[in-house]
């Protein structure tokens, strides 16, 4: 699929606190053993959603367990107090919020990263050979095309377009920006049933997950006659319903943390588009 880049804006994805990997051989440090590693997510997230749908796809709960999390953090400044010590046994005097997700090594009792994208693709090229991968030889540049159009052109631009901070004008061209990458997604999932390929990669990942956020969370920030405008795609929202039947899909799809998660933080408009739902997700996910 080929992406026009969009411009750059700020993301709610955080910097990560670490970003080791796991290599393919001892020189590496951190090499591959069957329950050696551990996932530490909470799926109300976006990033922990994404890792946990991957890791489900792969079929890693013996090979690397994963440990799920509140949807809200339990402390004040926004950690989870079971990180804690993981955070303080990694980084000498480490003071930041100890968040998920978090891949931890168990031989070492410390983190190897906090980089959403990198756990992805290392879960994938480093244990999931039982498994089709979500990250298919050659394919990388169209992954990559897919994540910048969701968290740009999908996830930035809704984000914007329900911003209690921005001028009218500016939430108007954020709009526009989200449904014009809407349309294009629309355009190219005519005809296919996957985005990039026969069978699922980590491009329906990526998507599924933005279509959650922006049905689940971005909704409640827009007006009705937005929110109408965006469940005009019926190709794309059609698409979202039959990855959500997936058990590695819908099994992990918790409505309630995400909407508790999203009280939690939530700073954007309060508008009339909370009313409309454009899937009833609960209906159509896989238990």
């Amino acid at each position: 699929m080929f992406v026009t880049p969009l411009a750059a804006h700020s993301s709610d994805r955080s910097t990560p606190a670490f970003r080791g990997r796991i290599g393919s051989d001892a020189r590496s440090g951190h090499y591959a053993v069957p329950g050696r590693y551990r996932l530490h997510l909470s799926t109300a997230c976006p990033d922990g959603l994404r890792i946990a749908v991957t890791h489900g796809l792969l079929g890693l709960d013996t090979v690397c367990p994963a440990t799920f999390l509140a949807a809200v953090p339990d402390t004040p400044e926004g950690s989870h107090c079971a990180l804690r010590p993981l955070y303080e046994a990694s980084a000498h005097r480490y003071t930041g919020p100890a968040v998920a997700p978090v891949l931890s090594d168990d031989w070492s009792g410390r983190i190897v990263s906090t980089h959403a994208p990198d756990i992805m693709r290392d879960l994938a090229r480093r244990f999931g050979s039982d498994h089709p991968s979500p990250y298919p030889c050659g394919a990388e540049s169209e992954i990559e095309a897919v994540e910048r159009m969701c968290r740009q052109g999908i996830e930035g631009a809704a984000q914007r377009a329900g911003s209690a901070g921005g001028e009218q004008a500016e939430r108007e061209a954020a709009l526009e920006e989200l449904l014009e990458a809407l349309g294009a997604l629309e355009r190219w999932l005519v005809g296919r049933t996957y985005m990039i390929r026969d069978d699922i990669t980590a491009a329906d990942v990526e998507l599924w997950v933005a279509l959650v956020q922006l049905d689940t969370v971005h909704r409640n920030h827009l007006d009705a006659s937005a929110v109408q405008r965006i469940a005009d795609h019926p190709v794309l929202w059609a698409y979202a319903r039959r990855l959500t039947a997936h058990p590695a899909f819908g099994a992990h799809l918790d409505l309630d943390g995400i909407e508790r998660r999203h009280h939690a933080r939530c700073q954007g408009l309060e508008a009339a588009g909370a009313a409309v739902q454009i899937l009833d997700w609960a209906a159509h996910a896989a238990h």
